[in-house]
């Protein structure tokens, strides 16, 4: 039941479930099933008993999760609030050493999973951390002695603002990833606050088809579903093709997308019945203006881009007056620069032209960088990731923006992403909004190879809409006539892939994608089959295959500049 002041943790969140008997929590199993608010506040009481009796006392409150989105993923997420512990969600496409390293470096001592996920884990040296297979006899024999547990009556400390709750890993596509520390504290406040800001109710069914071990799904989707007393569907993993029948099955009203998840939606075959359906909102981030301006034309739900990074150093909040390509300004208490980070200077005000394109990417865009008080929380066990964020007293959020006169920001991609051709830094997020303007393109990926002689050339990895083939003088034409893609910008190289390489939270796989480079086989993490067809673009402007005649010429003046190290064959 509600209380009369606002919940200060997730642990309460879950606790007013109890007696609630409205639908909660939506699933298929072969299926389509149904249990209650009390039902699901039932099963993580039970799983909060058995966590409070199975960790070991000198051990830290941690758990690590490796499950699809599956019941017992919010299950064990209401588990670890009631108990005062923290779920660190584990990464299923994570592999061999980089896997153990994720488990062991967040100091797991219990590991839940599942049966599809116990070859992930085979030949692991995994010392002191015990499984709990869902799903099993011995799983269903560990749960039955705490089926009567109730919220609140087995916990490992009292639950507090300040009790870790999340250590949710981020920057994971290279090197070792880093675990976000989040508090019950700060989850109950931003799952309020989005209930708040899209007037979630009871009525409201909220589709998870992104990932739960990401942070956008527990943060964006199911904290304010708790917060709002809406219901929760769960999808185990995202499809495009199976999206509109969920929706339409579940009675959704709305959902959160990441990275190319919009993309995909949009490249299924159009239907009639595109419109008929219960959603009202999609809630997220990289979708990009052109791609949300399609997704709205044509399913009729309106896509709101945010900005808040799981580790909570800055946010973006959107008001009404908010112009079409911004995400809007700081949040209260927010003081946000675009600071250029090779000179520590603020950068100018963008520039724009009479279509609102923007003129002046090269001096306009730089960090956010947020000046005042940071939500940051740290990331566990690495304190020189932790100096690196917040160096100099500013929290730096490794994202590029640009700002107009009036103080309104735009996302221009990831630090990572930049580039530098000829001296001038290029974002490729900008780029990647213009080349999605070419009607033939699903999906557009920007990044940089290295030159010949210096510095970095921009690439593009283009997916085809389904028939379309990629015709090298209809692009060259349909460059030349885009009045806000600067000399530099044209892609040197384009890699026309069946399929945009993504990440287990679809996010397009740009460490693959620059490991394959401009050379003619497939990112190595990407489908298998032939090789993708690559073209460079002559100093005509024209657009040719990169043969092996003309591959062989430009390898030759990379052996001749000695820059052969940079290319990965």
């Amino acid at each position: 039941m509600r209380t009369s002041t606002a919940p200060e943790t997730v642990a309460e969140l879950i606790a007013r479930q109890w007696g609630d008997h409205r639908p909660g929590l939506l699933y298929e199993d072969g299926v389509r099933r149904v249990l209650t608010r009390h039902r699901t506040a039932q099963e993580s009481a039970a799983r909060a008993a058995l966590l409070v009796d199975l960790l070991p006392p000198e051990a830290e409150p941690h758990l690590g999760v490796l499950l699809d989105n599956t019941p017992e993923f919010p299950f064990w997420l209401g588990a670890a609030a009631l108990a005062g512990a923290a779920v660190a969600g584990i990464n299923p496409t994570r592999r061999g050493p980089e896997l153990a390293r994720d488990i062991l470096h967040t100091d797991c001592r219990l590991l839940v999973t599942e049966r599809a996920h116990l070859p992930l884990l085979r030949g692991l040296d995994l010392p002191g951390v015990r499984l709990l297979v869902t799903g099993t006899e011995e799983y269903e024999a560990l749960l039955a002695p705490y089926a009567a547990a109730k919220p609140g009556e087995a916990t490992l400390g009292t639950p507090g603002p300040a009790s870790r709750l999340l250590l949710y890993f981020t920057s994971g596509s290279t090197g070792a990833p880093k675990a976000a520390i989040c508090t019950q504290g700060r989850l109950a406040a931003a799952g309020s606050a989005l209930a708040r800001r899209f007037a979630v109710t009871p009525d409201d069914v909220h589709y998870v088809c992104m990932p739960l071990f990401h942070g956008n799904a527990v943060i964006a989707d199911w904290l304010p579903a708790l917060a709002g007393d809406a219901s929760v569907a769960l999808r185990r993993r995202f499809s495009a093709s199976a999206f509109l029948e969920d929706v339409r099955a579940y009675g959704a009203t709305y959902f959160t997308y990441v990275g190319r998840a919009v993309q995909y939606l949009l490249a299924t075959a159009p239907r009639p019945d595109d419109r008929e359906h219960t959603l009202r909102l999609g809630f997220g981030t990289e979708a990009g203006a052109v791609d949300a301006d399609r997704f709205t034309e044509r399913f009729g739900v309106r896509l709101v881009e945010g900005y808040g990074a799981t580790e909570g150093g800055a946010s973006v909040q959107r008001t009404p007056d908010t112009p079409p390509g911004a995400l809007g300004r700081a949040g209260a208490g927010d003081d946000l620069a675009v600071i250029d980070p090779e000179t520590g200077r603020t950068c100018p005000p963008a520039v724009f032209d009479g279509d609102g394109r923007l003129l002046n990417g090269d001096e306009a865009i730089g960090e956010l960088v947020n000046r005042g008080r940071s939500l940051f929380e740290g990331y566990w066990r690495n304190p020189g990731a932790e100096a690196a964020r917040t160096r100099d007293g500013w929290y730096w959020t490794g994202d590029l923006f640009f700002r107009d006169a009036a103080g309104f920001l735009y996302f221009a991609g990831r630090t990572d992403d930049r580039l530098r051709v000829d001296s001038e830094n290029l974002a490729a997020a900008v780029i990647e909004s213009i080349l999605a303007r070419w009607p033939r393109a699903a999906a557009v990926a920007v990044y940089a190879v290295p030159d010949e002689v210096s510095g970095d050339q921009v690439m593009a990895a283009l997916a085809l809409n389904e028939g379309a083939e990629f015709a090298p003088d209809a692009f060259a034409e349909f460059l030349a006539a885009q009045p806000d893609l600067g000399t530099k910008m044209p892609p040197r190289y384009v890699r026309v892939v069946p399929a945009m390489p993504v990440t287990a939270t679809n996010k397009v796989h740009r460490v693959a994608l620059r490991r394959a480079g401009f050379l003619p086989q497939p990112p190595p993490d990407g489908p298998p089959g032939h090789p993708d067809p690559v073209w460079h673009r002559t100093p005509d402007g024209a657009y040719r295959p990169l043969d092996a005649p003309a591959l062989a010429a430009l390898l030759a003046k990379y052996e001749t500049q000695n820059r052969t190290h940079l290319l990965h064959p």
